[in-house]
């Protein structure tokens, strides 16, 4: 009976996969033909399915830019640079996304240490850390045993010169494996898709108005309240806005 219900699930997921794939060379038909509306929908049928790829995501953006949905097409961009940081097509069409954009926001620049350390923490993901971590956790486990084996002086030496330097680095990859994993905890990017949203002093109506920010503008969120976020914009400011205005660039 397992076996049959095994057999069912691969031969679903094998024709979900089959049924996508027609949805998406369909999509990509369309764009080709100028149909960007009507290919968005097949695009957004495979996500119903809670499949994606950084090409879906890609090609949905795409689509949105071409119809000029600003906030739209940074968003899924956004998406599929997640799924590829280091794609520069992508960076390069989020660019020309981002000059739609009517808010402009200064980036308060991180300097000397910080900029240093935050380079280094962010070179590596946090599965990547982990696991030059654990590699380094055998290496020193090895170089101990040799050591501690060893007959002659000359190879102790080395063994523990060695063990030492790869228990250093041990803590060092574990240092920056939890400082990735902090920042990603508190990394909450969004995308402003009101056409232009008031942001308030407080979380309520009766606040003050802050500032406005309009679509495509990218946000963090560092806080809620009910139905109310509050942003951090990349030069500091801060206020409240509407969950309905915003929306979450959700990790996978």
């Amino acid at each position: 009976m397992k076996n049959l219900l095994y057999i069912l699930s691969f031969l679903f997921s094998f024709g979900l996969i089959a049924q996508n794939n027609i949805l998406f060379e369909q999509g990509n038909t369309l764009y080709n033909e100028g149909k960007y509306a009507e290919a968005i929908s097949k695009y957004e049928s495979i996500l119903d399915t809670k499949n994606h790829s950084a090409d879906l995501y890609f090609n949905l953006a795409n689509a949105h830019y071409k119809l000029n949905n600003i906030a739209p097409s940074i968003f899924y961009y956004e998406k599929a640079l997640q799924l590829a940081p280091n794609d520069k097509e992508i960076k390069n069409n989020l660019a020309f996304a981002k000059n739609m954009t009517i808010d402009a926001i200064e980036v308060v620049p991180d300097v000397g240490f910080s900029k240093l350390f935050k380079s280094i923490t962010h070179s590596m993901s946090f599965d990547a850390w982990a696991k030059a971590a654990v590699v380094l956790v055998f290496v020193f486990v090895l170089l101990f045993l040799m050591y501690y084996f060893a007959y002659s002086s000359g190879r102790k030496r080395l063994a523990f010169i060695g063990s030492t330097l790869s228990f250093i680095l041990l803590c060092v990859a574990l240092a920056f494996a939890f400082q990735k994993y902090a920042l990603d905890k508190k990394d909450k990017p969004a995308i402003v898709f009101a056409q232009e949203s008031r942001v308030k002093s407080e979380p309520n109506l009766r606040s003050e108005e802050a500032f406005r920010l309009h679509e495509g503008t990218k946000v963090q969120v560092v806080d809620s309240v009910d139905n109310w976020r509050k942003i951090k914009l990349s030069d500091g400011k801060t206020g409240w806005l509407s969950s309905e205005d915003i929306k979450t660039l959700t990790a996978f």
